[in-house]
């Protein structure tokens, strides 16, 4: 998502809602920080949409997204989820049977590689190391979509069965964009106060903890909080 900043999240929304959003916004304090307690409670009160909304995290960091060993980059498993299933795609020559067997949505080999340019139905692609190299040829299609295979987000592993296992409970990678910003779905409106509290605290500790050696200082800027038609609402932990 390329949001860089509340400001900008808020303009974008507002080109595209009518009177009851305007109304919403004016009921939020923009020089105000408020607890995650006081922005769940506001974003439910102030529901817009009839379907049930994502609840979205956009933190703001003060990382050199230029430099290299300055990115931001991990993997998290929210202890209530996402709220969304996520369809899970296997590349493999070695663990097909045990792909299947672990729920991945779709599995095959290196038949599959030719398929990427014409169509891609699925969220995430996990890979055996071994495809690795034949999957070089599709970096140009998988990588602008953020679909290449990675050690880094546990995407590429010999352990197949917990890989896919943990991405359909709600696994997630997370990745700081081009203006040093992280955004991360931590569950839906219709969850438990204290279970989107919970999420985005503990969105917010992967991040920290996340935090590049050689970066120095202050990792995070600011943290802002929105459902999926909502208003951006400024926080603090």
């Amino acid at each position: 998502m390329g949001v860089h900043n509340i400001e900008r999240l808020d303009h974008d929304k507002n080109m595209f809602r009518g009177k009851k959003y305007k109304a919403v916004a004016e009921k939020i304090d923009k020089n105000k920080v408020y607890s995650i307690e006081e922005a769940v409670k506001m974003m439910k009160e102030n529901k817009i949409a009839k379907f049930d909304e994502s609840v979205e995290v956009h933190i703001k960091t003060n990382v050199d997204p230029k430099k290299g060993d300055q990115q931001i980059r991990g993997t998290v498993s929210l202890p209530h989820g996402t709220g969304k299933t996520k369809r899970v795609a296997v590349i493999t020559s070695t663990s097909a049977e045990e792909a299947k067997a672990a729920g991945a949505d779709i599995v095959g080999g290196e038949e599959m590689i030719e398929k990427f340019a014409k169509k891609i139905d699925f969220d995430i692609l996990v890979a055996t190391p071994e495809m690795m190299p034949k999957l070089a040829k599709a970096a140009r299609v998988l990588g602008p979509k953020g679909l290449m295979p990675n050690p880094k987000t546990e995407t590429v592993t010999t352990k197949i069965k917990e890989a896919v296992e943990a991405l359909k409970k709600g696994r997630s990678a997370f990745k700081n964009d081009d203006s040093a910003n992280v955004h991360q779905a931590v569950g839906k409106l219709s969850f438990e106060d204290a279970k989107l509290v919970e999420n985005i605290k503990f969105f917010v500790d992967a991040i920290s903890k996340a935090k590049p050696a050689a970066f120095k200082g202050k990792l995070i800027t600011n943290i802002t909080v929105c459902s999926t038609m909502g208003n951006g609402i400024k926080i603090s932990l």
